[in-house]
Order: C-alpha cells, then structure tokens, then sequence
C-alpha cells in the first residue's frame, strides 16, 4: 500500500510551519509538486524553500508536473470544478503508481490547512475510486484565516455569534451579514456591498514578505482595496487574498 502525507505549510512564512509538519517533511522521500505555470512560480519556489530550510540534508526526490487547468470560462462552474479534480485524480493516481516505490513516502505540501478550501482530500477520494490502495495522514496547519485574524488583532468569533465561511461568489447571495470570512474572491465581490455597518479587515499573500493588509469601514476603503488589489495582481500575476467582514456591535 502507498504512503501518502498531505502537509499543511501554513500561509507562506516559514516560520508558520509547526513541528509536526517538520518532522513529517523529514519523513517523505518523494515531494509532488504541481506547477501552475509561469504567473504563479513563486509558489513552486515558496515550497523549495521550505525544504531548503527544513530538509537540508537532502534524502528526497522532488516530483515536479504541470498542473490540470480548470475551465474558468466554463457557465456550469460545479461541474468545471468537478471535471477539474477528475483530470488531478487521473495525474495523481499516475504519479503515485510511477513515482512511489515499497519504501516511499510521498507527500504534498499544501497551503494553509489541508481541510479548509482545499481539494486534495476530495481528489484522493477519487484515486482511491480508481483503485489505488492508500495509507493516508494529514497533518494540519495554519490556513490564512487564522493568520488574517492575528495580524488585525481581531478574535474570529464573538460572543454567541456563529462565524460563517465562504467563497466569494456566494458572498451576494447573503441577506444581512454580521460575521463572515470570505475566500476565493476573484471578483471582488466585497465592492458590490452598500451596508454602511460594516467594517472589513483584508489580507494579501499573508506571511509572505509581500504581505499587505487594509482594514476599515467598507464604505471607506473598498475602492482603496480594490486599486491595490489590482495594482499587486498586475505585478505579481496572481492574488492571494482573504477578508473578514463584520458589523459593529
């Protein structure tokens, strides 16, 4: 049966990495790296230097392959999603047959937290479908909500309040907001929002040395996010950003 490690790497700073996901990175021979092309590099070289610090003395194989595109311009945005993970289970299932030997450990360093909005569970799920046997361990880390909420200096929930987490586009469909943390908001959906009671707290590429933070009123600040938003998109070729939005009590 193959061994697999699905490492959560924290937001981006290196120091985020706790001592479980160390001594799991020692562990793995076998690193499954995906490249999302030339505009998202620096996530590819984040990772190395991960290992760099963490596994100096080497001892492992770094597995590097282009990653499946979704169809962003799909109208049925599930089942684009969907058809997504099934072309990653079929790398997956590939690579895991062809890369990992009897006395292999392969792992991928994901993001953040492996159980929050992120799909490798969900894939791996369909490569066991596909008949792969696997023996499995995750290893938690801190995802970017947690690290968003320390650097505001804001705690996530309030007293006898839920905390609702969602993806930007579903962000419109919400009647009256109190508490919400929004992710995966490529189109700047905060912006669309007219309610002068609430107050955002934004992040970008949290723990990274590019790391920017706004926080405010909504109705003061959106249209500065938004600019800056796009300002580090063009520069960077990608955006990685979270935010909070709250009403005042």
């Amino acid at each position: 049966m193959k061994q697999l490690l699905l490492i959560g790497i924290g937001p981006g700073d290196p120091r985020q990495v706790t001592f479980e996901a160390v001594d799991a990175l020692r562990r793995a021979t076998v690193f499954f790296v995906l490249d999302k092309g030339n505009a998202k590099e620096e996530l590819v070289r984040l990772r190395k230097a991960i290992l760099e610090r963490y596994c100096a003395e080497g001892g492992y194989r770094l597995v590097q392959v282009a990653d499946p595109q979704r169809d962003a311009e799909a109208a049925d945005y599930l089942q684009a999603v969907q058809d997504w993970h099934r072309q990653r289970a079929a790398l997956y299932a590939q690579l895991i047959d062809e890369e990992l030997g009897a006395e292999d450990i392969g792992a991928f360093l994901l993001w953040g937290e492996p159980g929050l909005y992120d799909s490798t569970l969900r894939i791996l799920d369909l490569v066991r479908e596909r008949g792969v046997a696997l023996r499995l361990q995750v290893i938690p880390g801190i995802s970017s909500v947690q690290a968003l909420a320390a650097r505001h200096q804001v705690p996530l929930n309030r007293i006898g309040e839920p905390l609702t987490v969602l993806p930007g586009r579903r962000l419109g469909e919400q009647g009256v907001i109190d508490n919400v943390v929004v992710m995966l908001d490529g189109q700047a959906a905060f912006a669309e929002l007219d309610d002068p009671g609430l107050v955002i707290y934004w992040g970008a590429y949290l723990g990274t040395a590019d790391e920017v933070l706004i926080a405010g009123p909504l109705q003061a600040v959106k249209a500065q996010i938004v600019q800056v938003r796009e300002e580090l998109r063009g520069r960077k070729g990608w955006i990685m950003d979270t935010y909070l939005l709250r009403r005042e009590m």
